[in-house]
């Protein structure tokens, strides 16, 4: 049996139909309440909730606990660890970050879970996805003023993105060859392998307001701004301090030119060419603008 965590959010959800969709494997869901019937309570907080989650589980997919302080990614990742573990579960696949986030402070709890995982009693596959489109979608939704503009503290570096049903995708067949395998007898095909599934396109301020051009069908221009403005800003706004900092380090990363991919296996993982990533953009802001 295959148990995808997270199956209420975006990536989790997509992986958890596609292995629905398929005959030859059976799949439940996992999710913070759980229900009883479609999901199970998984619960990352709540320790005592995973190990009959996992039960008769061979192979669990971890979609990432998410946004929070690095501590409490240690203690959740830790814990799911420690329960698969002990509930006998074979393969785990952790959705990581790519290494063109490597730099960025994000990358500390995914590399630490990495480690964490692969010290388990049960084979592993890593994959480290790239940023979502979501990244320059909120910068042209939150960006663009009345007049024409579009700021942000990218200077004139880009950032790499892939679209999430691709990573979803790759998910999808590797969750299920791996359970093939081991109904076979034999061990994951994928076990014990890092995928770094990065984007094939990089997208600027200035790709970002040519998109915004096209979509609004007005004139956007993109005007760099710097990251003392930036910092002021984000600390009148909602987010935790946290995600300020976040933000901030992936800002940095970008007008340092290192947040562009150098490599990527996500070609040879899907059955397709990888989804546009302009066109995903395009679409969510149409989308938001209506």
């Amino acid at each position: 049996m295959i148990l995808v965590t997270g199956v209420s959010g975006g990536l989790g959800g997509l992986v958890f139909k596609g292995l629905s969709e398929l005959d030859d494997v059976q799949v439940v869901g996992g999710t913070r309440t759980g229900d009883g019937v479609k999901a199970r309570r998984v619960d990352f907080d709540d320790p005592q909730s995973l190990p009959a989650a996992f039960e008769d589980v061979d192979v669990l997919v971890v979609v990432s606990a998410g946004y929070a302080e690095d501590d409490v990614v240690f203690a959740r990742h830790g814990a799911v660890a420690d329960a698969a573990g002990r509930a006998g579960v074979r393969h785990l696949i952790y959705t990581s970050l790519a290494s063109s986030g490597e730099s960025m402070t994000i990358a500390l709890p995914h590399r630490w879970s990495e480690e964490r995982f692969a010290a388990g009693p049960f084979t592993t596959t890593i994959l480290r996805n790239g940023l979502y489109p979501d990244v320059p979608v909120a910068l042209a939704t939150a960006g663009t003023s009345g007049d024409g503009m579009v700021a942000a503290p990218f200077g004139t570096g880009r950032l790499s993105a892939v679209v999430r049903q691709d990573l979803a995708d790759v998910a999808v067949r590797v969750a299920a060859e791996s359970e093939r395998d081991l109904a076979a007898g034999k061990p994951s095909r994928h076990a014990d392998r890092v995928y770094e599934l990065e984007g094939d396109t990089a997208l600027g301020g200035e790709e970002i307001a040519q998109i915004l051009t096209e979509v609004l069908g007005r004139p956007i221009a993109y005007r760099p701004t710097s990251l003392t403005e930036t910092r002021a800003a984000l600390a009148g706004s909602s987010l935790e301090p946290y995600q300020i900092t976040h933000a901030l380090s992936l800002y940095s990363n970008v007008i340092a030119g290192r947040a562009e991919a150098t490599r990527s296996d996500l070609p040879q993982l899907l059955e397709t060419a990888p989804r546009s990533v302009r066109a995903a953009v395009a679409e969510a802001v149409a989308r938001n603008r209506g």
